[in-house]
């Protein structure tokens, strides 16, 4: 697997600029409302067509500006998933998966027949869209990919209308029903949780651009980025002031922190996750901050606690955030037994520095 995107776009005041290459057959592309994710995805497809740069798949070129090529999308062979599936209401479920197979009439049936069988649409071959559940109209949009084996396979936030039950049991129903599937598939979602499970390379995307591409699994351990930080999942992230090669001052949080590695000179910020805080009863040890609770909410497998930022003489800045300290249900015993701690320490392991 090759894929090769290097595109720009300018639509009206927003401006892309999207630059990868991968070699994974799992793809995920993460980024808040309106960042380009789409629009990337319509483009690989051929449905937007780019300003200027490339698009090449498997040594294939889709488009290229300066090599004046252009594959219309119903050439490209590339399967695309839309958000509301995009069946056709007055087609059976039979009639809506034959809708994309050439050939003879017998051909047709028996790759239906495969596809009906596969994607477990027995009984249902017979109704129309609007009789179907949530689930399975994604079942029969994704049959009617498959039946004509395309190249690529582009998911635009299937499961972004699904209830939590619903969606966690369609992804990984979706998952086992591409397990077989050995072309290149794309994940658009603004769901961290929906990316870290399905992807083997990560895409983050922000206002039109990449700023983060890499393994789906080292980026979230270590994002390299504030903006790469927030999307996967870091709450708490401060600005700070060098004080030595080793010492800084997270003015955001009002704290002084001492670490063992060197502080690279082009780090701006410091990032924590909520649940990597240790409790500490008792003295202050090195990297804490003093438990001040400014609110507090009780999840069913998670409590989660909103502190103050720790001030020192007139480091602290007004207006700063909360931070966020989140337990998960496992060690709620522990506060039971010792009640709250006097601290929370930041391990040096833990702490992300940023750019």
């Amino acid at each position: 697997m090759d894929l090769t995107v290097d595109i720009r776009k300018n639509i009206g005041d927003f401006h892309m600029d999207v630059r990868f290459q991968s070699k994974a057959s799992r793809i995920g592309i993460l980024g808040a409302s309106g960042c380009g994710k789409s629009m990337t995805l319509k483009a690989i497809a051929g449905i937007e067509i780019p300003d200027a740069g490339e698009i090449v798949i498997n040594g294939r070129e889709f488009y290229h500006s300066e090599h004046k090529v252009n594959i219309r999308p119903q050439k490209r062979n590339i399967g695309y998933l839309f958000q509301n599936y995009a069946l056709f209401p007055t087609m059976t479920v039979e009639k809506n998966i034959e809708a994309g197979l050439k050939g003879r009439k017998q051909e047709k049936q028996r790759r239906v027949d495969e596809m009906i069988r596969i994607f477990r649409l027995d009984g249902l071959r017979d109704r129309l869209p609007g009789e179907l559940s949530g689930g399975q109209q994604q079942r029969v949009a994704l049959a009617r990919i498959m039946a004509y084996e395309p190249d690529v396979i582009l998911l635009d936030e299937p499961f972004s209308a699904l209830d939590m039950f619903l969606k966690d049991r369609l992804q990984q129903e979706l998952t086992e029903m591409l397990s077989d599937y050995r072309g290149i598939v794309i994940l658009v979602s603004h769901s961290r949780d929906e990316i870290y499970r399905f992807s083997e390379d990560l895409i983050i995307m922000d206002r039109g651009s990449v700023v983060t591409f890499g393994n789906t699994k080292e980026i979230f351990a270590s994002p390299g980025t504030k903006e790469a930080a927030r999307l996967a999942g870091c709450r708490n992230i401060s600005g700070f002031r060098r004080i030595d090669a080793h010492r800084i001052e997270a003015y955001d949080w009002g704290v002084e922190l001492t670490l063992i590695r060197d502080i690279p000179k082009n780090i701006s910020y410091i990032g924590f996750r909520p649940h990597d805080f240790r409790p500490v009863w008792g003295e202050r040890k090195e990297n804490c901050i003093r438990l001040q609770i400014a609110g507090y909410a009780e999840l069913p497998f998670e409590k989660n606690f909103y502190l103050i930022p720790e001030s020192r003489g007139n480091s602290r800045i007004p207006g700063n955030e909360n931070l966020c300290w989140f337990l998960q249900k496992d060690q709620w015993g522990l506060l039971e037994e010792r009640g709250l701690p006097d601290y929370l320490q930041f391990q040096e392991e833990k702490l992300l520095l940023l750019s």
